[in-house]
């Protein structure tokens, strides 16, 4: 007799973020995108709002992070991302520049890879406190595969001054 559900399910961390227009609204939408077209949704920090990054000279973020459960393969993930991004009108224009929404994947299980087009873990993650914020509220003893060090760890460590601040919403 087969088995009924054959696919393989892995835990993945996206960072969500988004400054213009509604902002909320905006990470409302994504979440509603990545259940239906990529997995469930284990864990979700709250929303922060935080400085810009990279380029100062633009509104505030929202930034959440989700856990998600997904069957998806990292390549495919990526396209899933994308096209939800597209669909909620991001246009790539110029990097750190203003965005309506961007999706980015931080963790792909303990998963390392370094293809074109796509590196997990983000290479950027620990030193960004907007992204460790929400990370460490759903997963502090995550541990990064890379750096061998747990979520809150890399935010004690993290030398990112820039404003994080979490919403009650």
């Amino acid at each position: 007799m087969q088995p009924y559900n054959t696919k393989r399910y892995i835990n993945i961390f996206l960072c969500l973020g988004s400054n213009i227009g509604n902002r909320g609204a905006n990470l409302r939408d994504a979440i509603l995108l990545i259940e239906k077209n990529i997995g469930k949704i284990a864990k979700k920090s709250h929303v922060y709002e935080t400085q810009p990054w990279g380029e100062p000279n633009q509104d505030p973020f929202y930034n959440q992070v989700l856990m998600v459960n997904t069957t998806l393969d990292p390549r495919d993930l990526l396209d899933r991302i994308s096209r939800a991004e597209r669909e909620l009108g991001r246009e790539r224009q110029e990097k750190w520049g203003p965005r309506v929404i961007d999706i980015d994947i931080l963790f792909y299980g303990k998963r390392i890879i370094r293809d074109k087009g796509l590196e997990i873990p983000h290479p950027e993650l620990h030193k960004r406190g907007f992204v460790l914020a929400p990370l460490m509220e759903i997963a502090p003893e995550f541990e990064h595969p890379l750096l061998h060090k747990q979520i809150d760890d890399l935010y004690m460590d993290c030398l990112d001054e820039s404003l994080v601040v979490r919403l009650d919403y």
